[in-house]
């Protein structure tokens, strides 16, 4: 990778002065930065998402997304979501070529983009945006990817397809992973649904009807969390099925 520029430079020196170890040992606890948690090997300079943002803010409208990538490349969690966010104001520029661009590195570098905090700020911005009008098979290859954080993105990317009150291809994705083992899939999938249910209550009950028996408990919990006390001690005595 090229040597990185002024902006690349000041936004990590910045980082860098801001960082507060005790912060950066509760982060690396929360996102399991722990030998077989899934945020194995991440390093964390202790910084909240707030401050990441005031750092980059400056920077939005000078960046270019080799700026966003190489930040991508970091081995600090932080400088990588500073990464995220820029490829996210560089989207929102509305400039097409732009946004083909930011698109093609978000793909292309994908790997680095590995916890779901990375993922759910920039996925429903930049891959649910891209793919609206577009094909949409990306997502239904990588929601049977073995990578949680493939299956994440195509997941929280098919988010804005819910913001624009369609969920054929969300509720989709949700019956792909009703077997899926991971607690980071349960949980987003249980949170698409119940986003669902906020603007279809039906969609989301004649989801659970077909499948309430199957869901993982964290996702069927997650599904129901805004329906009446009534109606979610109902859902949650729902026989299992193995």
């Amino acid at each position: 990778m090229a040597r990185a520029g002024a902006i690349v430079t000041q936004i990590q020196a910045e980082l860098q002065a801001a960082a507060d170890p005790q912060i950066a040992a509760h982060s690396a606890g929360f996102f399991q930065a722990v030998p077989g948690g899934y945020g194995a090997r991440d390093q964390f300079l202790g910084i909240r998402v707030p401050l990441v943002r005031r750092v980059i803010g400056p920077h939005k409208k000078t960046a270019q997304v080799t700026d966003a990538t190489h930040l991508l490349h970091s081995a600090w969690h932080e400088e990588r979501m500073a990464g995220v966010l820029l490829l996210v104001a560089l989207f929102e520029r509305r400039q097409p070529d732009c946004k083909g661009a930011v698109f093609e590195a978000y793909i292309k570098y994908h790997q680095q983009i590995n916890n779901w905090d990375l993922i759910d700020v920039s996925a429903p911005k930049i891959v649910g945006p891209w793919l609206f009008r577009r094909d949409r098979d990306l997502l239904y290859q990588w929601i049977d990817s073995a990578s949680v954080w493939q299956r994440r993105i195509a997941i929280l990317a098919a988010f804005y397809f819910v913001h624009q009150h369609e969920y054929q291809d969300m509720l989709a994705l949700c019956e792909n992973r009703l077997a899926d083992r991971h607690d980071l899939i349960h949980k987003a999938t249980g949170w698409m649904l119940r986003e669902i249910g906020k603007r279809d209550q039906a969609q989301l009950e004649y989801f659970l009807k077909q499948h309430a028996a199957r869901m993982p408990r964290t996702m069927l919990r997650y599904a129901i969390e805004k329906l009446p006390s009534k109606e979610r001690q109902v859902w949650l005595q729902t026989p299992r099925q193995p």
